[in-house]
């Protein structure tokens, strides 16, 4: 029987990016936005606190684009402050890339296994499915949810018990399958 394993955000992540006040590395942020007119062009940005000082600064989401490039959608979102926009713009590459910034997403995520006992079982098949782009190493993921230590992930992976289409080691933010035998 295939097991379906959910990795799910519980709250944003933090922002790697250095505090010009503080020399701190962490921003959190709680998923307000400033949306600033200037005639036709519009800025919009996403606030973050440093966590070490709570100095709050600016992470642009679009810069100088005239009204009518910007999403509907997405202008009202930001004007409401959704913190669920906040989570897909910080998904972006792009966002990313241009404020130079990363994600920490230690302790913002949880493993939803739906409680089964998978002690008793020989061959345990699971689905893993990714609720957003959480980059995660998959042997974590597999001892968390099994009840093992990462070690013993680990001698399973390389006594092949522990098989699955993709590579194991490193980190992975997409769907995945693995099977288990003990």
């Amino acid at each position: 029987m295939l097991e379906n394993w959910v990795v799910a955000p519980v709250r944003l992540p933090l922002i790697r990016h250095r505090c010009h006040a503080c020399r701190s590395e962490t921003f959190r942020t709680s998923g307000k936005f400033r949306v600033n007119a200037n005639h036709k062009l519009l800025d919009v940005w996403l606030l973050a606190l440093c966590t070490a000082c709570g100095e709050t600064t600016k992470f642009t989401i679009r810069e100088r684009m005239n009204v009518r490039s910007i999403r509907p959608d997405l202008l009202d979102r930001a004007h409401d402050n959704d913190p669920s926009l906040a989570a897909e713009l910080l998904q972006e590459p792009a966002v990313r890339r241009r404020n130079r910034i990363a994600l920490d997403w230690d302790d913002a995520w949880r493993l939803e296994t739906g409680g089964s006992d998978f002690r008793d079982r020989e061959v345990i098949d699971v689905s893993v499915r990714f609720a957003a782009q959480i980059p995660v190493r998959p042997v974590r993921l597999i001892a968390e949810g099994c009840g093992l230590s990462r070690a013993d992930v680990e001698k399973l992976l390389d006594e092949g018990k522990l098989v699955s289409a993709v590579r194991l080691s490193g980190r992975l933010s997409s769907d995945f399958t693995f099977t288990l035998k003990r």
